[in-house]
């Protein structure tokens, strides 16, 4: 969305477990999003949110500049 360089090692990366033993991740390290069979990653939640509103333009490169 915005152009920034994400690790997927670090959005994927575990930083504890929560009381029910579910895996938890630093909200700071990116998100990530799986659409049509394939995984995207952000640097935000931010970002993550402004492709779910309209991720085939962004797939196609139509989409306005953020």
């Amino acid at each position: 969305m915005c152009g920034r360089e994400v690790a997927e090692g670090d959005v994927d990366a575990i930083t504890g477990h929560v009381p029910g033993g579910a895996p938890e991740r630093a909200s700071g390290t990116g998100a990530k999003r799986f659409y049509k069979g394939r995984w995207y990653y952000f640097c935000s939640l931010e970002c993550r949110l402004t492709f779910m509103a309209t991720p085939d333009e962004f797939i196609e490169g139509t989409a306005p500049a953020p």
